[in-house]
């Protein structure tokens, strides 16, 4: 099973341009600010502290100090690893040397018994392993693994690779032929073992990432005997809160999505990927129902989880709120990685759905237009003066920031972005899966002897259209598309002619010998579409969101009138889609609607009056880019 990311060259004018914005610009200026050659923004000093860890190793003295947070390194693990995938399309050398510097100071920090932690190696070198709750050892470790893994495939150089390894196997040596207890506090190893065990064929990751997996919760006091043992803390963290660490229960008994939104998707794609290998039915129906809950009962219009500040976390099923959404970036992210894992498990277009809903909307919302500013929280409802001000909003910022102190976010919006062919393609024996609608060429001539040139205008297009180029005289396979939910009626035809095709999953399978004669054309349903919450999301009664395609819509201050508190939408209103240069060019929606007039008083005895007007709604991935601004995806509706 193949996810084709190094057979895929993307061209379109969407993803394609976020690609090379990551190439040209994030990559760049997340270099310069691990650096800390960035002015007037938040010190990261992530390079110094691999400095400071190899200065100590080599003469026993080091007059730097380790700067930030615990998990500092996985900084630079994201940033490699978004560089690998950049240089696998678009070959630099300068880039490539620079990364290589990165990655011997790396091999200089690293500790003769192969451990790797600047955090320890630096500040406390006296307690390693001992907070696996807080302290994020085996976190870093896994981001560090995933770039290694991502640098080998990309560039065929394997020093990182060779370090990792040493660091995997000295936390085999300590969690399996030692027998030492406990677990991540942080999942995340668990993923990037599996990844390291494709990459090297070495069965001892793939035991390592199993037995996270099955000891995780069957002692859910490990953290507290943990914490009464060593008697320290980093955060102070309440170690009796186990739903926060996903170890409340063994990990085969959880049913809903729970505790810190980020850990918990992590640690649900490395059981899916653990199943995927051991083929645990009792492990998948537990992804299954993990899945059907966050989706379900759990997940924002966006694509969005976590709803709480307090912990970054998941909350209660239909507790959506959205001026106060916590709807981390990163969570996103690993929903994606997870839907990924789960469409490995089993085709079905309910992950790659949300895959897509994710990615679209939540993700790219995560980063400013330009590259260079970015979202930790995706809240759907902003007010200038109350949101990234008052106490229970401070989180919900209502304009990017350059950088964050606690910088998880960017390095992992640019490692996503820069590998979404990943997410696009998968390939089962005779058959090519089409999971997202990306224009590009496909070059499957190891296997299926061609190519596909896809073509389309998505996510704004209403047609995709497949383009056969095989290297003799037919390829003969399947292709199977995915038929998204949003579309009401989707129109598959060859050579302009209806086609005959099954349906399963979601997905049209397309089975036959293709010329180069042969065009395959998509003609999604691009009307724009109501949304309306259950009635159990009190957030959102009486209000209606708009999608248009993938994207998920909302209204700015600045397309109406300042004042989008005010605004709510006829409940009959035709809408019309116009597009627009604005924002790198858009589809606008526009459609008759009410403004509320007040007075000054707080509250009043009459009834507001209200007067007709227009609302213009722009998709939420663009929104915060023109300053200042309300924003609001969820409307009131009115007769």
């Amino acid at each position: 099973m193949s996810d084709l990311l190094k057979n895929f060259t993307v061209s379109d004018s969407f993803l394609g341009r976020y690609e090379k914005l990551v190439k040209d610009i994030v990559i760049p200026y997340q270099e310069k600010v691990l650096k800390d050659e960035i002015p007037d923004t938040e010190k990261s000093h992530a390079i110094e502290n691999f400095n400071a860890a190899a200065k100590l190793l080599e003469t026993g003295k080091c007059d730097d100090e380790f700067y930030g947070m615990v998990f500092q390194d996985s900084d630079v693990a994201k940033w490699l690893e978004a560089a690998a995938y950049s240089l696998l399309k678009y070959p630099d050398k300068e880039l490539e040397k620079r990364c290589d510097e990165v990655i011997a100071l790396i091999g200089r920090a690293q500790q003769k018994d192969g451990y790797l932690n600047t955090y320890f190696t630096v500040k406390s070198p006296d307690k390693r392993w001992t907070n696996l709750e807080e302290a994020h050892e085996l976190y870093c470790a896994g981001h560090m693994m995933e770039a290694a893994v991502a640098y080998a495939e990309s560039t065929g150089k394997t020093k990182l690779l060779d370090i990792m390894s040493r660091m995997a196997d000295h936390i085999y040596k300590r969690f399996i032929e030692e027998g030492a207890e406990g677990y991540p506090g942080h999942p995340e190893v668990e993923l990037a073992l599996m990844r390291m065990y494709r990459c090297t064929k070495n069965e001892k990751y793939k035991e390592l990432a199993e037995h996270f997996i099955n000891v995780r919760g069957v002692d859910s006091d490990y953290f507290i005997k943990e914490s009464e043992k060593y008697n320290w803390t980093i955060w102070g963290n309440d170690c009796h809160n186990k739903e926060y660490t996903q170890n409340h229960v063994p990990v085969r008994k959880q049913t809903k999505a729970v505790g810190h939104a980020v850990r918990a998707v992590y640690l649900y794609t490395g059981m899916a990927d653990v199943a995927i290998e051991t083929n645990d039915q009792e492990l998948k129906d537990a992804c299954k129902t993990l899945w059907d809950n966050i989706t379900q009962c759990r997940m924002y219009v966006t694509g969005a989880i976590g709803s709480a500040y307090e912990g970054e976390a998941f909350t209660k099923d239909y507790h959506l709120p959205n001026d106060t959404a916590y709807a981390e970036t990163c969570a996103s992210i690993g929903l994606i990685f997870f839907a990924r894992k789960m469409l490995d498990l089993e085709k079905d277009s309910r992950y790659s759905d949300t895959m897509e809903r994710a990615l679209y909307n939540c993700v790219l919302a995560g980063m400013q237009l330009d590259g260079e500013k970015f979202f930790y929280v995706n809240p759907l409802e902003v007010i200038p003066g109350i949101s990234g001000e008052a106490v229970t909003h401070r989180h919900a910022l209502p304009q990017r920031p350059k950088w964050f102190a606690c910088a998880c976010c960017p390095p992992n919006v640019a490692r996503l972005l820069s590998s979404v062919g990943r997410y696009v393609w998968s390939e089962e024996r005779d058959t090519v899966y089409s999971h997202l609608f990306v224009g590009g060429t496909l070059d499957l001539t190891h296997t299926l002897h061609g190519k596909i040139d896809v073509v389309t205008e998505y996510p704004y297009g209403d047609k995709v259209t497949y383009k056969f180029k095989p290297d003799d005289t037919v390829m003969n396979m399947t292709l199977a598309i995915r038929l998204p939910q949003w579309s009401k009626e989707t129109i598959i035809t060859l050579n302009g002619k209806n086609c005959n095709y099954e349906t399963k999953g979601g997905y049209a399978y397309l089975t036959g010998e293709f010329t180069d004669k042969d065009e395959l054309t998509v003609k999604f349903d691009m009307s724009v579409r109501r949304i309306f919450a259950s009635s159990k999301v009190s957030s959102n009664s009486c209000k209606v969101a708009f999608s248009r395609g993938p994207l998920v819509y909302c209204a700015e201050g600045i397309d109406n009138s300042d004042d989008v508190l005010s605004l709510s939408v006829k409940k009959e209103a035709e809408v019309e889609t116009c597009t627009s240069n604005k924002l790198n060019g858009i589809v606008e929606i526009k459609m008759d609607g009410y403004r509320t007039i007040t007075g000054d008083s707080l509250y009043s005895l009459e009834r507001p009056k209200t007067e007709t007007c227009k609302l213009t709604l722009i998709p939420y991935y663009a929104w915060g880019n023109r300053g200042l601004n309300q924003m609001r995806v969820w409307l009131p509706e009115e007769e």
